[in-house]
């Protein structure tokens, strides 16, 4: 089988540079060896190379969709490429903005592409390759053709050629009969047959042929090539991948499809703004089997947060089990050295107690303090008889319109399972109020500091906004009460923060070595007390920036208990339920919606401090 270098597009140093993730698509029908072997060579060679996706082995050779950095895609290709069986492999390339796959997996399979028909070996024959330019051209002209689409009709629905005719098919084993139901006809006839990367035409052709059609030809590269060299010419639409991207248009961007949770049936654009397009429950496909019933108001959804924090489900006395995961620096260290290196708070007395009571396990294998630990290992902390310190769980929702989910977070509350918080944090309170919705929050919120803060119950619409967070494309602004009267209306702090916090939570400016970090504040009113109100604005998203930046510049937030008056620090730590506020509110949030692609915003009622 004659194949090429890697195949990419005119603009591909552009898309490499607005898009780092490269996604590739291969297969070569070869007689394959060592099959557990290649795959677990394969599996340790992408985990080095933090590679994602899927690469399937049979007896009839290699197929995989694979994406990562370039270095890491050129590494992998050179060393698969180094087997004499593989060195032809042909792959087709796209970018993307983020990683379409969430796991790496190398599968042993009885074919690469299942058929399940014997005396197909398209390693011994395949049918006449087509040229996508030669196809284009025969279209051009007007050449007398019949191109059949040979893939699943959840595929075809997004687009195909122009006057293509479908075969009709849930799953490519189906593929023998719907040839069987074919006119007679059209055995005279020269056929043309395409799927998405090529794969399938492989075997599609040769058993055409066996079944008694005489002029068949299949598309080279398939549709993806047919993009790659021609774009939309004769094409329709784009074209489903098997990845997160879902589909490509002409030009290779992924679009704006998506699956349907329940279906799986692939939806365009204009299809999601249907109403019957539910996001994670049904869509216009499966509404009637599917449809959701009608959602709880908020009203009852904060009684429901209400019940299961009366009491506060940290406030009964239970066995918390911390993970304890062991870094690469640590490998061959014995416990006990390792934990204290690791959580040097602790003395080292308390630490050989707690190895003593077998409070630290693998599993549910107790660990001795001198046991040698592996890097990677994920070791278990119990400790019996945790209450944890009260919160405030007064949560507001601002609004419920999934997938997003607004809430006015009260304070002190942590969002995560951290120190001494794990059941009275925000995400575990969710859980238990709301256990099949799964939310997660878009975005960070001190534990002391209230107000807005967006939760999604869905993995894509998570990403997209954590990205929106990350290019500071989403607008935050806050609220804050401070020590001091200011000596101007308007002032843009430009101090970078340091990387690292200290052994007591806290940061400071470092202007040598820390992080930029940019934030807008303006002064809404001086009080006679000697405090002011400010609007704040933070132009990037480093940690304490607000807090560190008006400390620094003299004008402590009032409450705060670690960056103090005086430009004396104190213990980064979240504050008692009565002890005064933290005068810092998160205010107003104005994101691009990540579904209806409009720009939104919520905000708050301002604080009785404010």
């Amino acid at each position: 089988m004659a194949m090429a270098q890697n195949l990419s597009t005119s603009n591909e140093s552009g898309d490499a540079q607005q898009k780092p993730v490269v996604n590739i698509a291969a297969y070569l029908f070869v007689k394959l060896d060592r099959l557990p072997e290649r795959r677990e060579e394969l599996r340790q060679l992408c985990q080095e190379l933090q590679i994602r996706g899927t690469i399937l082995l049979s007896p009839e050779g290699i197929n995989l969709f694979l994406a990562g950095t370039r270095h890491s895609i050129d590494e992998f290709l050179k060393q698969l490429r180094s087997d004499p069986l593989l060195e032809s492999l042909e792959v087709k390339e796209s970018f993307s903005l983020t990683m379409p796959f969430s796991r790496m997996l190398v599968k042993l399979k009885k074919e690469i592409i299942a058929f399940g028909v014997e005396g197909i070996e398209p390693q011994r024959y395949s049918s006449k390759r087509l040229p996508a330019k030669e196809l284009k051209r025969w279209l051009d002209e007007g050449r007398p053709v019949t191109l059949l689409d040979t893939r699943n009709d959840y595929e075809v629905k997004l687009g195909t050629f122009e006057n293509a005719h479908l075969i009709g098919v849930d799953h490519f084993r189906d593929f023998p009969e719907a040839v069987r139901q074919l006119p007679e006809e059209m055995k005279n006839q020269p056929i043309v047959t395409f799927c998405t990367g090529g794969i399938r035409c492989e075997k599609a052709g040769p058993f055409m042929e066996m079944a008694g059609f005489e002029d068949v030809y299949q598309l080279d590269g398939g549709i993806l090539k047919y993009f790659e060299e021609c774009g939309d010419s004769h094409y329709e639409g784009d074209c489903f991948v098997f990845d997160y991207r879902v589909a490509v248009d002409p030009e290779l961007n992924e679009t704006e499809a998506t699956q349907c949770y329940a279906c799986q049936i692939p939806l365009t654009a204009q299809e999601q703004q249907s109403e019957k397009y539910v996001l994670g429950v049904c869509c216009p496909y499966c509404w009637k089997e599917n449809r959701p019933p009608e959602p709880p108001t908020i009203t009852e959804r904060e009684q429901a947060i209400r019940d299961v924090t009366t009491p506060l489900p940290g406030s009964i006395a239970y066995t918390n089990e911390r993970p304890l995961n062991v870094p690469q620096k640590y490998e061959g260290w014995r416990l006990i050295d390792f934990i204290c290196d690791y959580h040097p708070h602790v003395s080292r007395l308390e630490w050989e107690k707690v190895c003593k009571e077998g409070l630290i396990r693998d599993r549910q294998r107790v660990i001795c303090a001198d046991e040698k630990l592996r890097a990677g290992q994920r070791l278990l902390r119990f400790i019996p008889d945790t209450i944890e310190p009260a919160v405030n769980a007064d949560l507001k929702i601002i609004s419920w319109e999934e997938p997003l989910i607004v809430f006015n977070k009260p304070a002190p509350l942590p969002i995560h399972p951290c120190g001494r918080f794990n059941k009275n944090s925000m995400t575990q309170i969710l859980d238990l109020a709301f256990p099949e919705e799964k939310l997660r929050p878009a975005h960070r919120l001190d534990a002391n500091t209230t107000g807005l803060i967006l939760f999604t119950n869905h993995r894509d619409v998570s990403q997209k906004l954590h990205k929106q967070f990350e290019r500071g494309e989403a607008k935050k602004t806050y609220l804050c009460k401070i020590h001091g009267d200011p000596d101007w209306d308007n002032y843009r702090c430009e101090l970078p923060i340091s990387k690292q916090a200290s052994k007591a939570g806290t940061r400071v400016i470092d202007e040598q070595n820390g992080q930029p970090a940019q934030t807008q504040f303006t002064v809404l009113q001086r009080n006679e007390d000697g405090t002011s109100l400010l609007e704040a604005i933070p132009i990037t998203g480093r940690t304490n920036q607000i807090r560190v930046h008006l400390w620094h510049l003299g004008y402590p937030i009032v409450g705060d208990p670690a960056y103090l008056q005086n430009q004396k620090q104190g213990k980064s730590q979240t504050l008692s339920v009565d002890s005064p506020p933290m005068a810092l509110h998160a205010w107003k949030i104005t994101i691009e919606h990540p579904v209806l692609k409009e720009t939104i915003s919520y905000q708050t009622p301002r604080p009785d401090w404010a």
